[in-house]
């Protein structure tokens, strides 16, 4: 089996960062009323700037292919082109259509040539899973190189004007309909962005990472979904696809709007993650004390100390000095975070041979974790 290097990491962020006070400017009002929420799930999760594919009038200025076509092309140089890729994997919660494949359109903007594609769906895993796919081909020697992804464009999902007819429906039933907080909830938690690597079955670059090993972990059959859009979520737990409703239902219920059970996130999502986390350590050999940098993704602040406490709980804490995060100014880019996370790192200065560096990545959709063992070459 052939050792795999992250040998070039790359991102791209659109546009200016906008702080807090400009965010319901750019995503636009609900029913003419500021949201009641917003103030809440900022305290929380003390993000202060983020980056949308939104100009200043809020109109689109990237799609989600697009958005990872700038990402893939800042890899290029005049000794790796877009015709040498041998493998474009792609992963995104967020694809601009049903079909064709995310990938697929990521491949019609780089134009080059002819070259396998994959794309990984999901919520916040399907970034590392798109890399566990480039990963493996070229352990396996299936390839010699691979681009990998995450991505979003959740911004357009988020705008004002997509739960307008669920509201007007809303007015029927009470004198001042709120939206529900499992969708307003998510309007100040996401953003945009993409991040890449190039993984190599050699270690080129000034700083090459080795990636040790990739494992997954998922609690489907334990937990109901947690995170969800294009459905809608029963009484029982039953998720209803957007398939099985009426066109008008589809606006009337918001149903491809991004929706959370907060509560069900609470209860669970940090339970499983250290649980998922001791798996994956104790499977591959590896101590907290091994650790020289933890980049865990976390969508909210509110979730960082709690999730330290349930590794002293379990008696397996990462000490505070070896996170490594930029939530605050980057914002939650769902798949994309731990490109961004990993780019920022690399670019740090921090970094020197041999340095272990363990990404943590947890996504709620119904309960699934990634992580992988990096090792600075």
């Amino acid at each position: 089996m052939k050792e795999v290097y992250i040998t070039k990491i790359s991102k791209f962020l659109p546009n200016r960062p906008i702080s807090n006070d400009e965010m319901e400017a750019k995503l636009g009002v609900i029913n003419g009323k500021a949201s009641k929420g917003r103030g809440i799930v900022l305290r929380n999760n003390k993000i202060t700037t983020r980056y949308y594919a939104l100009d200043e009038e809020g109109n689109v200025t990237h799609n989600n292919a697009q958005l990872t076509k700038e990402a893939v092309v800042n890899l290029l140089d005049d000794n790796f082109t877009a015709s040498d890729i041998e493998l474009l994997s792609c992963g995104t919660t967020s694809p601009d259509q049903i079909l064709p494949s995310h990938a697929a359109m990521v491949h019609g903007l780089l134009e080059g040539d002819n070259l396998e594609i994959n794309t990984a769906s999901g919520a916040c895993c399907s970034g590392m899973n798109a890399l566990k796919y480039g990963y493996m081909s070229i352990k396996s020697g299936q390839t010699k190189n691979a681009v990998t992804t995450g991505s979003e464009r959740l911004s357009s999902w988020m705008k004002g004007h997509i739960f307008e007819d669920e509201v007007k429906s809303l007015k029927a039933l009470e004198e001042s309909p709120i939206l529900a907080f499992n969708k307003d909830f998510l309007r100040w938690m996401l953003s945009d962005g993409a991040g890449a690597f190039l993984l190599e079955d050699k270690p080129n670059g000034d700083l090459p990472l080795r990636i040790e090993w990739m494992e997954g972990f998922s609690y489907a059959h334990e937990l109901e979904t947690c995170m969800y859009a294009g459905a809608d979520k029963l009484e029982d737990g039953f998720l209803k696809p957007w398939s099985e409703y009426t066109t008008n239902e589809w606006s009337e219920k918001s149903l491809f709007a991004l929706k959370q059970d907060v509560k069900l996130l609470s209860a669970n999502i940090l339970k499983k993650g250290v649980d998922s986390l001791m798996k994956a350590m104790n499977k591959n050999g590896l101590k907290p004390s091994d650790v020289d940098y933890y980049l865990p993704h976390i969508s909210s602040d509110y979730f960082k100390d709690r999730l330290y406490q349930e590794m002293v709980e379990n008696d397996f804490e990462i000490p505070w000095e070896k996170w490594f995060m930029n939530l605050s100014h980057v914002g939650n880019v769902g798949s994309a975070s731990i490109y961004l996370m990993v780019e920022e790192l690399a670019k740090s200065g921090k970094l020197k041979k041999g340095d272990k560096i363990l990404l943590s990545v947890p996504e709620s959709a119904r309960f699934s974790y990634a992580y992988s063992l990096l090792t600075v070459c």
